[in-house]
């Protein structure tokens, strides 16, 4: 994976693109985080997350996690859900530039931002765990849940239904659809500039405020999640 760092104007765009479908592994969880220590350190107006022209991301690399070993596959799925949190709590504003297909994992990273734009086009937001007999963490339907209506929840999470960019609108599960001639990027870097008067100590404190009981309930249940074992949570 291949991740661009570009700072303009007080925003910040982090670029996947590994020239396929963004899939995630470890190395993936570790550069974004790299960069997220960056922006973190720069304190920017906003951070965009963009992805490759097509696909935003497919998600957990599902070719490479049954052939790592057992232990490394734990670290991977625990730094899965620990990055997905982080974006999900950051302190600095984020901004999801939906490229493509957004599916899984990826989805889960749109879903963290705290806007998203997607490009129309013939491409899919899609939790899809359910059809291919994966389990949901417990992080990953706390971010769901922070920005799916509940009256949705049924039908994009135990359902998995996969939505065509005008339909995720509608649904309130992003914020805006971008017209094929328009750049979704562009378009998201502009939503950012409206944050300029953002007391950027005052939106982190609100920010994990908002999210801490479900940030910690997530952190809980990680551990035993990530080493495949079945715990009840606790609430």
């Amino acid at each position: 994976m291949s991740i661009a760092y570009q700072s303009d104007d007080g925003v910040v765009t982090l670029t996947l693109d590994d020239g396929k479908v963004n899939a995630m592994a470890l190395p993936f969880f570790e550069e974004l985080g790299a960069a997220l220590d960056r922006a973190e350190a720069e304190r920017p107006i906003a951070v965009v997350i963009a992805g490759r022209a097509g696909y935003f991301s497919a998600g957990l690399n599902l070719k490479l996690l049954p052939t790592l070993p057992p232990a490394e596959l734990e670290r991977t799925t625990t730094v899965f859900g620990q990055t997905m949190l982080r974006v999900f709590t950051f302190g600095v504003p984020t901004i999801a530039a939906i490229t493509g297909h957004a599916i899984a994992g990826g989805a889960f990273l749109a879903f963290a931002c705290d806007e998203r734009v997607v490009a129309d086009g013939p491409y899919k937001l899609h939790v899809n765990e359910v059809a291919i007999a994966l389990p949901l963490p417990t992080f990953a339907l706390v971010i769901a849940s922070s920005v799916i209506p509940r009256r949705w929840q049924p039908e994009a999470v135990l359902h998995a239904r996969a939505y065509a960019p005008d339909e995720a609108l509608a649904r309130g599960l992003v914020d805006a659809v971008v017209s094929p001639g328009e750049s979704v990027v562009q378009a998201a870097v502009q939503r950012a500039g409206r944050l300029a008067g953002l007391d950027l100590a005052a939106y982190a404190a609100a920010k994990r405020r908002l999210r801490e009981r479900d940030v910690a309930w997530a952190l809980r249940n990680l551990p035993a999640e990530a080493a495949g074992r079945s715990e009840r949570a606790a609430v």
